[in-house]
């Protein structure tokens, strides 16, 4: 179908078009209900930033691959570039602003300033994002691609540096801060009895 533009606007197959296109929803972001219209092919990221000024998660790759727009989603880590925003109605959203609602930094948070977790930042909403679903993932007892099944199965999976690293191989940060990330991470999960005995 040709768009046509004349004097009056567009013709009326066309509003028809962009009108059915448009949808409202409905999401709860970093505890606030928040509503908004949307193409119906737009990325939760992009209805994040753009249409809920919501700009924690970041556009890094808009392809999945690279984590800078990972958000948690229902308590899931999802990379939120990859998500229709139409899909998450009526969902809770999550972002880096939004872990600990009292105000104060989320422990992972801190940990990411104390281990010199980050060098330019724009990374870092998406790698603690990622790295708070890693930590619920493992005491939920999720296997990773490296966790030995045998002695796992059930249970809660012990955070190594192996298994950290695994976990968090789908964030990338071009700076090269991983291993205050890896840090970071131990650290958090240490403190929550998730760090296997040496």
């Amino acid at each position: 179908m040709a768009f046509v533009r004349c004097d009056a606007g567009y013709t009326p197959a066309v509003q028809e078009a962009t009108e059915a296109t448009q949808a409202t929803v409905t999401l709860t972001v970093d505890g606030s209900t928040r509503t908004a219209t949307v193409d119906t092919r737009t990325s939760l990221l992009d209805a994040l930033r753009e249409r809920l000024g919501v700009t924690a998660p970041k556009k890094g790759c808009d392809h999945g691959q690279c984590g800078a727009c990972t958000v948690l989603l229902d308590g899931r880590r999802t990379l939120s570039c990859l998500a229709l925003a139409v899909a998450q109605q009526g969902r809770v959203v999550v972002t880096a602003s939004g872990l600990d609602d009292s105000g104060d930094p989320h422990p992972m948070q801190e940990a990411f300033v104390e281990h010199d977790a980050l060098q330019c930042g724009y990374c870092t909403p998406g790698q603690i994002c990622s790295a708070v679903g890693v930590l619920e993932e493992a005491a939920a007892g999720h296997p990773s691609l490296v966790t030995d099944p045998d002695a796992t199965a059930g249970h809660a999976v012990p955070l190594s540096d192996e298994e950290i690293r695994e976990r968090m191989s789908g964030n990338l940060c071009r700076c090269g801060a991983y291993v205050g990330i890896v840090a970071a991470i131990r650290d958090v999960a240490a403190q929550r009895s998730q760090v296997p005995a040496s």
